[in-house]
């Protein structure tokens, strides 16, 4: 099936909700769907570190920041 969507007629309020829907749609239809192998390692490695005091957190605010630089970098 294909679908279209007016993507460029739809609010971003609108376009969160059909994420939502969609996303709330996978997430009760794939119970069972594996994790990829490497998910368990690194779920390992950050569990270890902070575990040993290894890990360095920020807030959301901050993590936004860096993120959107790094983003900015890249264009």
């Amino acid at each position: 099936m294909t679908l279209t969507l007016p993507l460029k007629e739809m609010s971003r309020t609108e376009k969160l909700r059909m994420l939502e829907d969609i996303w709330q749609d996978l997430a009760s239809s794939e119970p069972d769907l594996p994790s990829p192998g490497w998910h368990e390692k690194v779920l390992n490695d950050t569990e270890r570190l902070v575990a040993s005091g290894g890990a360095a957190f920020s807030d959301w605010e901050s993590a936004k920041i860096r993120i959107r630089q790094r983003a900015a970098q890249l264009q």
